[in-house]
């Protein structure tokens, strides 16, 4: 059900849950001390640097940094989001989630519609299962066993048939409740408004179910039996699938090793479960779209190494320079991706028909490393002989490099530029090191005549700087991420915050979030905007030393507030000194009380 989740129904949650169970049961832990220690599951690591107190209820790494409670464990490594992270930590105790303002009838409207739409997607795939099992899935079954797949491996995909007819699983669906309407809009259906005709989008296809990473069907991809175009269909986007974040097959791969240490991303659906026939399970496929920077955030998020599987022609080489661009900012210190290029007219599911298991799992450990398919990308074509070539390759070369995060791997490829062009690695350095910025930053309360406090402007920052001073507003989230408890200081009403600030309006809803929650915790807030553009802002405030002594902060937010107060009627003030102006300037003599108005108003603008 729709609805804020109550903070005392989490406080209470996490009281009860004990968070060594809730790891333990995804990563193999070892007593040491009053902890728990063991391989971080948020980066590739050979020594353990994960830590779980039971004291503290909190896992900490000390190699990437991951660190949180029980729901924040969840959330990362389930890759749930918050409200569902919470549902699944209250199932495991037999607890309801209360929810408020869950008797508000459009929020029953949204929760019935997200149920419908995930027990018509289940429902659908059930029929194909059953329809693949039936006399009219013989040509399915067929197919399925000359390519090999037993039939444990279609159970562990679930893979189906959808009949031949034009309106076979519309009319199973509509026999159960389900309208038309609700079928066209999860895809099920193709409507032609031209003469208002629906048909069931797959059609004698042998059906794959699309699944997220709790197993739930949210879409399906349908390979053609006959002659029919296209040979490969997948579902539209909906309102539970979107093809630039979801991977087909990761969900079995984790069924099938929960300590996956590397991923093999390759194009379709069938490669997928024809290595899984072959005994190598950890393979995924993008839905018809190209590796997105989402895809990759998931899965570095599971594993520590990606390997991209390409056909070795043209166009796969193009491919592989797209997937390049998109995986450099992905790669801070500790991950890798991989190049791996099969033989021309192969794909992975002949080849490991050909050659077997063990040698396509030894081109997958021989693939190229990100570093070597970088500068063979860059050299290929180029007389690296000339001068002016070199300067093309290295031009390239810093390019991607400039796309890196800073650490060692982006020093090491500096380094080998340099070798290989003869010029100092300073000089490069210098072209892609960002200048460097400030962090002290003057104090924002200062003394003001009279002994009051007030707060010294500083300059402005867009709403997604990520170093340098903070805007005014900035400052106040910053106060409010690392003090939930100083909601309490800030007006009951609103109307202080600048209109024209873009943080403004994230403030604001962060004090909604804390007043209605009243939430402590920054875990908490943080994790009600997780996979957001504001909970990365957020974040990056939270991870930003807060530098004002904690005896100071309440005093600080004072200020701030007291400062747009006072600001926020300039504009109506500045019509009032335009107007007197004007009469003055055309001549029209100003009385005593006039004049001082405008002395009056003149002094507040300048404070």
């Amino acid at each position: 059900m729709s609805g804020q989740i109550p903070q005392r129904f989490i406080d209470d949650l996490l009281a009860r849950v004990d968070v060594v169970e809730v790891v333990g049961e995804r990563v193999k832990l070892k007593k040491a001390g009053r902890n728990h220690s063991g391989l971080c599951p948020f980066h590739q690591e050979k020594s353990p640097s994960f830590t779980v107190s039971a004291d503290k209820q909190f896992y900490h790494c000390f190699g990437c940094g991951a660190h949180g409670n029980a729901l924040r464990f969840l959330m990362e490594y389930e890759n749930l989001r918050f409200p569902e992270a919470v549902e699944q930590l209250a199932t495991r105790l037999g607890m309801e989630v209360p929810r408020e303002g869950a008797d508000d009838p459009r929020a029953q409207a949204r929760e019935r519609k997200r149920k419908e739409g995930v027990n018509l997607l289940e429902l659908s795939a059930s029929y194909y299962r059953e329809r693949l099992k039936m006399p009219e899935g013989e040509t399915a079954r067929r197919y399925l066993e000359k390519r090999g797949l037993s039939p444990e491996v279609q159970q562990a995909f679930a893979i189906g048939y959808a009949p031949a007819g034009w309106e076979a699983l519309k009319r199973h669906l509509l026999e159960r409740g389900v309208a038309e309407a609700v079928q066209i809009e999860y895809g099920l259906l193709v409507h032609r408004e031209e003469s208002g005709r629906t048909y069931d989008r797959f059609r004698d296809r042998v059906m794959f179910p699309i699944r997220d990473i709790r197993g739930r069907t949210i879409a399906f991809g349908g390979r053609v039996l006959g002659d029919a175009k296209p040979k490969y269909l997948n579902s539209p986007e909906t309102p539970v699938f979107h093809k630039g974040r979801e991977l087909y097959g990761l969900y079995e791969a984790r069924q099938a090793n929960s300590r996956l240490e590397r991923l093999v991303i390759v194009e379709g659906y069938m490669d997928v479960v024809a290595l899984a026939q072959f005994g190598i399970r950890n393979a995924v496929a993008t839905l018809g779209t190209s590796t997105s920077e989402e895809h990759l955030g998931r899965l570095f998020r599971m594993v520590g190494e990606v390997v991209f599987c390409f056909d070795g022609d043209r166009a796969g080489r193009q491919a592989a320079a797209r997937a390049l661009e998109t995986v450099l900012p992905q790669m801070i210190d500790g991950r890798q991706a991989r190049f791996m290029f099969l033989p021309e007219g192969e794909d992975p599911d002949t080849l490991v028909r050909r050659e077997g298991p063990e040698a396509f799992e030894d081109r997958i450990t021989c693939a190229s490393p990100l570093s070597e398919f970088l500068f063979d990308h860059a050299a290929e074509g180029r007389d690296l002989a000339t001068i002016e070539a070199r300067e093309r390759f290295a031009s390239q070369v810093l390019s991607a490099i400039g796309k890196l995060p800073e650490g060692v791997l982006k020093s090491l490829l500096l380094t080998e530029l340099s070798r290989r062009t003869g010029v100092d690695q300073s000089r490069f350095e210098a072209l892609v090191m960002p200048p460097e910025v400030s962090e002290a930053e003057p104090p924002l309360v200062a003394d003001t005549p009279g002994g009051g406090e007030g707060v010294r402007s500083l300059p402005e920052r867009g709403s997604g700087s990520t170093g340098g001073a903070l805007s005014l507003m900035g400052r106040v989230l910053q106060l409010l991420v690392h003090e939930p408890r100083l909601v309490e200081r800030l007006p009951e009403e609103g109307d202080w915050y600048p209109g024209e600030d873009p943080e403004a309006r994230l403030c604001l809803e962060v004090e909604r979030l804390l007043r209605a929650g009243r939430y402590r915790s920054a875990q908490v807030l943080l994790a009600h905007f997780h996979g957001t553009p504001e909970g990365e802002r957020l974040a990056e405030l939270a991870r930003r030393e807060l530098l004002i002594p904690s005896g100071a902060r309440a005093a600080e937010l004072d200020g701030l507030v007291e400062h747009f107060q006072r600001h926020r009627l300039r504009p109506s003030h500045q019509e009032e000194v335009d107007a007197l102006l004007s009469k003055q300037q055309q001549g029209e003599r100003l009385s005593q009380e006039e004049r001082q108005r405008l002395m009056t108003l003149l002094t507040e603008l300048k404070g």
